[in-house]
């Protein structure tokens, strides 16, 4: 019996039990699937109507916007347009003042085409900044080649 602490025999424990604590995590996995789901269906959704051939890019994906985003796209003959609307260069500006007074957030998103020159982009992005715009962000294509 003199040995039996040292031993550490079987069912003459003293002292406290570990206690056996675990995470269920299978509801966890569950919100995480509906989610990516959810995200699944809706990015398509997000993509606005005019056609440009976006640059590609590897960065990770933004999350969707509570609200419709406002979006300048230029395509590859350099004609501008406000979400669908065609627009000239120099109505840009004001238009943009008469839309952010309808509600629209402050991010901008501006999608160029791949093919247009860096400059026209710089010049759509400085007209965007004098609207009243300082968050600009650039849309690319995701895919990538590899």
């Amino acid at each position: 019996m003199a040995g039996s602490w040292a031993s550490g025999t079987p069912g003459k424990s003293r002292g406290r039990r570990g206690l056996a604590a675990e995470i269920n995590v299978t509801p966890l996995v569950d919100v995480m699937l509906v989610l990516l789901i959810v995200f699944m269906i809706t990015a398509p959704l997000l993509t606005t109507g005019v056609e440009v051939s976006l640059p590609k890019a590897s960065a990770e994906n933004l999350q969707a916007p509570k609200s419709q985003p406002l979006s300048v796209s230029l395509n590859a003959s350099g004609e501008i347009f406000i979400q669908d609307t065609k627009v000239g260069p120099d109505e840009l500006v004001s238009t943009l003042y008469a839309i952010a007074g309808e509600g629209y957030e402050e991010r901008i998103y501006l999608r160029a085409d791949s093919g247009v020159n860096y400059g026209d982009v710089m010049n759509v992005m400085t007209r965007m900044q004098r609207a009243g715009y300082r968050n600009i962000a650039l849309v690319t294509d995701p895919k990538v080649n590899q």
